[in-house]
């Protein structure tokens, strides 16, 4: 399994925070988190730097839309923060995700959000104009993030069973949305626990709030990283 451990979303707005929060954990415990777009651009690239220097994983979710050429030109600087992962928007097409690609390089883990996990079928279909199933709007994204030689998809735990079954072998499922049984389920609408998110395929999970804001982040996640596990 590629990700053997969950990812943490570091959903801080401060560098003070982050540091905080990962220095509850021991410095041999080298950790994969994703940094988004609040800490991201209240901070910057030195956010990512100061977390690499650490020896984790940096999973960079931005969620890139945009005409091409910038795209790949956005792509080219990231590609030089030596990220391991990172994001663009499936629905801005297949010429964008290939330009991501390029610009990217083959280093990193490149993978595309197909409908968020707080976005139900109703709301797609009211917001977005797609009048097709919630599924297959997501099957559609990931059979072009494949044509277009990404790594995988961004879904929810759900729909993993459906994509691996149109897409090629070691095509990648992350899925965020993951609440540990008992948990708030907050705004997210398409959730699993990990438990059941190992079981179904994905090859990797996303956790925010039930680790950060956990009474004992680091307890939570050990719990986490055990269910993940099995």
């Amino acid at each position: 399994m590629p990700g053997e451990r969950p990812i943490i979303a570091l959903d801080f707005p401060s560098f003070d925070e982050v540091k905080l929060f990962l220095s509850l954990f021991p410095a041999e415990e080298k950790l994969y988190v994703k940094v988004g777009m609040e800490l991201y651009y209240a901070q910057g690239p030195d956010i990512v730097r100061y977390i690499k220097g650490l020896g984790h994983h940096v999973f960079l979710d931005l969620k890139l839309h945009d005409i091409p050429n910038t795209v790949y030109a956005a792509m080219r600087v990231l590609k030089q923060l030596d990220i391991d992962m990172t994001t663009v928007q499936a629905a801005g097409g297949v010429e964008m995700l290939r330009a991501a690609r390029e610009g990217l390089g083959q280093g990193p883990t490149l993978i595309a959000v197909t409908q968020l996990t707080s976005t139900s079928e109703q709301q797609m279909r009211e917001d977005q104009n797609i009048q097709s199933s919630l599924l297959a709007s997501v099957l559609h994204y990931a059979r072009g993030a494949a044509k277009a030689q990404l790594d995988g998809v961004v879904c929810s735990a759900q729909e993993v069973e459906a994509i691996k079954a149109v897409t090629p072998p070691g095509f990648v499922c992350l899925s965020p949305g993951i609440r540990p049984k008992g948990s708030a389920v907050g705004d997210q609408k398409r959730v699993m626990t990990p438990a059941q998110a190992r079981t179904i395929g994905s090859d990797y999970i996303v956790v925010g709030r039930p680790i950060t804001q956990a009474e004992d982040p680091v307890a939570a996640y050990h719990m986490i990283k055990a269910e993940w596990a099995g």
